[in-house]
């Protein structure tokens, strides 16, 4: 059973407009982080791999380095400019 489903004995559970907000905030927390790693590894990958093997060369993986680097920099950069909108 998950915090939010009400528990068989009848009585109600009290959360929190806080209590809510925190839950409800790691859990797009999450949801971002999975997305933005999964959307990382799929274009580096596709950019840094040219021909898969058991093992990456050192250019591979220097070009994955620099690639995911960037990615991280430009989400930053990104949020940044969309909190300082508001």
């Amino acid at each position: 059973m998950d915090s939010f489903s009400s528990p068989s004995s009848g009585s109600s559970p009290k959360f929190s407009t806080d209590d809510i907000m925190t839950q409800l905030r790691t859990q797009l927390e999450q949801a971002y982080a999975e997305e933005f790693l999964e959307t990382v590894r799929g274009k580096c990958f596709d950019k840094c791999i040219t021909k898969p093997g058991s093992s990456l060369s050192g250019s591979e993986s220097s070009c994955i380095s620099r690639c995911i680097d960037r990615y991280i920099e430009a989400t930053g950069i990104i949020g940044k400019a969309l909190f300082n909108q508001r």
